[in-house]
């Protein structure tokens, strides 16, 4: 049971602030996901767990993901509890995923899993992690796991080896037969330029959407997983090209098959989503 037909944009909303709730559901964001892990004080768990159950019981309409906190925090099975009661909860993000007991505990409560991949151990479990039937598709939460891998931020050796864990969560994805992950978060809110060039990048690369921390960031968010207007007057050309056409043929000077014909299916359908927004 999937969440939303778009995930270009997932926003945060800490569990702690109720009075957010609304605004983000309001926000435009494809998803919300109401935080119950890092955004929140250790003194404000319970309250903000309350605060979220009010919220969904008053609200029957709400669709929201929650990211819980880990296993092992001591907050997990109350975290646990809440989203299995609430129909509200439509999936689970599992912070600091690293273990297939911890998912499968997450995925009998009946609700998808969204495991956020934030640690080495969690890179190396992802083979597991991914056949755990109720996971139905990874993040990458790449600053907890600079951090544990040591890495430092914001150089070109940190983008290189980030960007082969991103790999690496692409091909367990398409192996496991998973929705597309979701990119990290960007931490800056007024840089909508490099949000946008993140989110095109990872569009390109095959990621389905992005994490977000402010509602500053939707609209170049949503840009780069939007087709661009050279890829729709392309796509619609070799679709036009193809209704008469026997085996392959070129357009532009490129040979045009079948595998090209799906991309371009993809391509206008993925438009066709977002325009009925």
């Amino acid at each position: 049971m999937t969440v939303s037909n778009l995930t270009r944009s997932v926003l945060f909303v800490p569990a702690s602030r109720p009075e957010r709730f609304a605004k983000a559901l309001a926000s435009g964001a494809d998803i919300v996901v109401v935080d119950l892990e890092d955004a929140v004080a250790p003194a404000d768990k319970l309250p903000a767990r309350t605060a979220l159950k009010q919220y969904l019981e008053d609200h029957p309409g709400a669709s929201v993901i929650v990211r819980i906190n880990a296993a092992g925090t001591g907050y997990f099975t109350s975290d646990l509890d809440l989203c299995r009661q609430q129909p509200g909860v439509k999936a689970i993000m599992v912070a600091k995923a690293q273990s297939v007991e911890v998912l499968q505990l997450a995925a009998d409560t009946g609700k998808p899993v969204w495991p956020l991949v934030e640690t080495a151990l969690g890179i190396t479990e992802l083979p597991r992690m991914a056949r755990v039937k109720g996971v139905e598709r990874f993040c990458l939460g790449a600053l907890d796991l600079g951090v544990d891998l040591g890495v430092k931020p914001d150089t070109a050796g940190a983008q290189l080896l980030l960007d082969r864990v991103r790999c690496e969560l692409l091909l367990q994805s398409r192996v496991a037969g998973l929705e597309g992950p979701i990119e990290t978060v960007y931490p800056s809110i007024d840089d909508e330029t490099t949000v946008e060039q993140i989110a095109r990048q990872a569009s390109e690369m095959g990621f389905a959407g992005m994490l977000c921390i402010h509602p500053r960031q939707l609209p170049p968010v949503h840009r780069g997983f939007s087709p661009e207007d050279a890829e729709l007057d392309w796509a619609r050309r070799v679709l036009a090209a193809a209704e008469g056409a026997e085996g392959a043929f070129k357009v532009d000077g490129r040979m045009v098959d079948a595998p090209v014909i799906r991309r371009a299916r993809l391509i206008l359908g993925q438009a066709a989503d977002t325009a009925t927004l």
